[in-house]
């Protein structure tokens, strides 16, 4: 199969980011549905959410996107270290000489969330193979992980423990 630099990988590379997009975005149209009383209409927004991800992951395997596990690790911390390190202090940058606060705490959260989800996956390569169980919580309004318990309050937003979420 001819793939690396062809057309055809462009599309996959193409389809792959606007498929990731629109489940996300469809999640959060999932959730103001719910908000405004639409259950029908949120869950709706979730099946196709759902069939975004089949789609996006589908073209991710034929891009050969999905190596083992040691291999995925290396790449997501390379990943969260170019978005602390690089992509972040550029955008909040931006965001402060533009004058748009609410862009610029977006941006400042997320850089700080990418630099602890650098460090747990470093933990997570460095513990490989050992099945250790650990409980992971997400503050919902920053994004902050945490492992073991969630804080009493968020170290990133300072909104209370009710706030964070444990993952399953």
């Amino acid at each position: 199969m001819a793939l690396p630099g062809s057309q055809t990988e462009k599309s996959l590379k193409e389809a792959f980011a606007g498929e990731s997009q629109a489940n996300r975005r469809y999640l959060a149209f999932a959730k103001k549905a719910e908000e405004e009383g639409y259950k029908q209409v949120a869950k709706l927004f979730r099946a196709a959410a759902e069939a975004e991800t089949v789609h996006a992951h589908a073209h991710l395997r034929v891009l050969g996107g999905v190596k083992s596990t040691k291999e995925n690790i290396q790449e997501a911390i390379a990943g969260e270290t170019h978005e602390f390190k690089n992509m972040y202090p550029e955008f909040i940058a931006k965001a402060k000489a533009d004058g748009v606060k609410p862009a610029e705490v977006s941006f400042d959260y997320a850089n700080q969330v990418e630099k602890i989800h650098a460090a747990l996956y470093q933990k997570a390569l460095d513990k490989l193979g050992k099945n250790e169980a650990v409980d992971y919580y997400v503050c919902s309004v920053c994004g902050n992980t945490v492992e073991g318990k969630a804080p009493d309050k968020c170290p990133i937003c300072g909104v209370p423990a009710s706030k964070f979420t444990k993952i399953s």
